[in-house]
Order: structure tokens, then sequence, then C-alpha cells
């Protein structure tokens, strides 16, 4: 199912601390920094917080610029993002600013959790996950039920390092502030666990007064049929790379890139590549990869348009030749339809010979973009 683009907003000390253990709020933003996460404030359809930090900061988490908010009405949206926090016990202060401030609220929680908070007479939407409490559950409800497309987690740490370890950050914004904390009992911004391994891309440094702002994206793809955050990356750069294909009547224009377990990608290649007017995505970017390069067991194919079973201008289909190199997982955008050849079906061949295929039509759009052409 479609997700949220989730994006993990913190600020922390050199030693990656959130705060320290006194009595006030530590401070580690600046005063630019601060409108800075106004201005994403503004961007975003929602902002979620944790339990604890309702209870910890008493946070009004509000859009503070009028400009902002009043552009926000000018293009037709709530003044203020959707107010989100999850809690399983649903104990929470009725007085808090959270609800009292903003506009609408939505408490995702569980069965008994719901039943708890609404005794209190929590000022918000209160939505029951089930018994437990599910972050796929919850981030589907947000996409589906209250259209959130872009949603901004500011914390706290509990929250953070759970989206991460069931790789459902899109995005990461770390700022770090010239300040050390170095108490053990003050909350850090990261807990223990299973992260996925690889190497997070930078994508944007910016100094801000005395803080500076990193911007991360996640690269390592998931494993078998589970989909994760790095997934949606790769796949959009597959669609990225459709559209530089030469035009053409007679064929699909389509991107593939290959990437290993660790999140490196390993090749490119779209259709029509290199002046080869028959050569196809897939086939272009594999024969960038060394056939003995053991990375390929565990790698992952990413293709905007599913691998064909079947051609004419070629021994073997795309699908073979991401058996034969030894791949077992493939992320695609869209099914091929009967344009050119009727019946097809490339992930039936890939499943036979035993890849995971998993498609993601959220991406089908843009996919299709660069096809339209042949369309009717």
């Amino acid at each position: 199912m479609p997700l949220p683009h989730v994006l993990l907003s913190a600020a922390v000390s050199l030693d990656g601390y959130l705060d320290d253990t006194g009595p006030e709020r530590l401070l580690l933003s600046s005063p630019a920094d601060f409108d800075r996460v106004d201005e994403v404030r503004a961007s975003v359809d929602a902002i979620l917080v944790g339990a604890g930090t309702i209870r910890a900061d008493n946070p009004r988490l509000l859009v503070n610029s009028a400009e902002r908010r009043a552009a926000r009405v000018a293009d037709g949206r709530a003044e203020y993002p959707l107010k989100v926090t999850v809690s399983g016990s649903g104990e929470l202060d009725p007085a808090a600013r959270f609800w009292h401030t903003g506009g609408e609220k939505v408490l995702l929680t569980t069965d008994d959790g719901a039943r708890r908070a609404r005794a209190l007479g929590i000022g918000a939407e209160v939505v029951s996950l089930g018994p437990d409490l599910d972050w796929h559950a919850a981030l589907e409800y947000l996409h589906d039920r209250r259209e959130v497309r872009r949603l901004m987690v500011e914390g706290g740490g509990t929250v953070h390092t759970q989206l991460l370890l069931q790789g459902l950050a899109d995005e990461l914004q770390l700022v770090l502030a010239p300040l050390l904390v170095g108490d053990p009992a003050a909350p850090r911004l990261f807990g223990p666990g299973g992260y996925q391994g690889g190497r997070l891309r930078l994508v944007e440094t910016r100094r801000i007064e005395d803080v500076v702002l990193m911007r991360y994206l996640p690269t390592a793809p998931g494993t078998g049929d589970r989909v994760v955050a790095a997934d949606r990356h790769w796949l959009a750069l597959a669609c990225e790379l459709a559209e530089l294909c030469p035009p053409s009547d007679t064929a699909f224009s389509v991107g593939a890139v290959v990437v290993a377990a660790d999140g490196s990608e390993l090749a490119r290649g779209y259709s029509r590549e290199g002046g080869d007017p028959v050569v196809h995505a897939e086939e272009a970017a594999l024969a960038k990869v060394a056939p003995d390069d053991t990375r390929l067991a565990r790698a992952t194919v990413y293709s905007s348009l599913e691998p064909c079973a079947r051609r004419a201008s070629r021994p073997a289909p795309c699908a073979r030749l991401i058996l034969d190199a030894g791949v077992r997982r493939v992320v695609t955008a869209w099914r091929e339809p009967d344009t050119f050849v009727a019946g097809a079906d490339g992930s039936g061949l890939l499943t036979a010979g035993g890849a995971a295929v998993l498609v993601l039509a959220e991406y089908a759009e843009r996919a299709k973009a660069p096809n339209r052409h042949l369309e009717g």
C-alpha cells in the first residue's frame, strides 16, 4: 500500500543527545534553524510526535509564520498541518497544549488506549489501530484516510528509532549543535536495534548560524517481499531514467537500476541507451556489471516497467537475463501492457525462477509518463 513520505527531523548534540536531564528543555537549535523548521512544517501535510514528547516537552507544534499559514490557505490547504501523536496506553494529559493549539489532531492508539483516551476527554480524533500499535497501519491510515502525502516526525528518539528499524523513514534531517551533553541518563536520538546495513546517502549539508543541517536518504533495499523506504527511492530513480530514453513508436521507454544489498548502486541503464535501438533498460544496466560480481546474488533490480518475458530483438528476454545474473529480487512500477506483446508476464517468469517480484503501483503514473504516446 502507498505510504506517506516520512521525514525524520531532529537536533542533536555533538555526542548524539536530544536533551539533557535538567528541568528546562535544552535548546540545541539556533533562531535561523527554528525558522527553517517552521518552513518545513508549513510544507508538510502532517506533523507527528510520540506521546513521550508531549509528556516531556508539552509542545504546540505550530506553523508560526503568518505568511506561511496564509500561503497554505491560498493553496487550498488547512492553515495548520494535521497534528498526530501515537500512544499505546492512551494516557495523555487532556490539558496539554498539543490538543488546544493549531488545527486538527489525531491520536493513533490501541483498542485499550482508545477507551482510556476517550474517557479522559482527549481533544482529538481517537483512532484505534487494533490490540497493538502497528506503524505500517498507522502510516496507511494517514495516507488513505487523511490524505497525508508528506509526514514530518519530530520525535522523540523512540519513535525515530522504531521508524528507522522498520525501514519506514524516507529521509532524515539532522541538525548538529555545537554542544556536548555527556549524561548517560539523557535521551539519545537513536536507540539500539537491528538497523539496515549500508551507508545512508548525504544529499545536503548547510551551515545555519552555528549549527549544521545534514539531510540523508536510506539506500539499502528491502529483502524478499519486504518493502522499505529505499526501495521507493531507487524505483523513483528508475522512473527518472526512463525519461532519458530516445523516443520510439515501437518500444517502451524504461529505466533500470541494479543495487547491492548494502545500498551501493552497481549500474543503471535505460532503453535504447548508447545509440542501440533495441537494447532494453535491464539489459543495458546488467551489461555494466561483471558477471562474476558476487553482490548480484543479493542485489535488487529496479525497473520502471515489468521486465520482458519475450522479445524478438535479442535471444534472451530481460527476465531471463536477470535470473541468469543471479538476481532474485525485482521491484517494478508497472506491469507490461499488451501493446507489443500479448499476455506479457515477466513477473511470472521471474517468480518461477525463484525471484521475489514487487510492484509499487503508486509509481505507475511516473513510469507511464514517457510512454503516453503509445496509448490507444
